[in-house]
């Protein structure tokens, strides 16, 4: 039962990570590391900064985020990400569909109980 549960929550927490980024990037760009801890302070979503980075590269490659990089006084320059236009509309798509989801996933269980 413990395998069926943590393979579940793996599939949960892969298809929610698109849309964790992006809502993470709705307010503000963020350069990565900020992102990486953002992400890691929500409660159950579990991800690490090498599924992070690649899913930044597949979304910019997509068009829904744009990068640009700023010189820092404490180390490297610091590539910071922020969405586009197009990743804006995506991010509105994706949580309306989820809040459906959310909506519809709350009326069966209380049908259920």
């Amino acid at each position: 039962m413990d395998d069926l549960f943590d393979n579940w929550t793996t599939q949960v927490r892969k298809g929610l990570l698109e849309l964790s980024i992006l809502n993470a990037l709705l307010a503000e760009e963020r350069y990565a590391y900020d992102l990486v801890k953002t992400l890691l302070s929500v409660s159950g979503l579990g991800v690490t900064e090498g599924t992070i980075y690649p899913l930044l590269s597949r979304l910019r490659v997509q068009g829904f985020v744009k990068t640009r990089l700023e010189e820092s006084s404490q180390g490297p320059a610091r590539k910071y990400y922020s969405l586009t236009p197009e990743g804006r509309k995506v991010a509105g798509m994706m949580n309306g569909y989820f809040d459906l989801l959310h909506k519809g996933m709350a009326e069966l269980r209380r049908k259920g109980g």
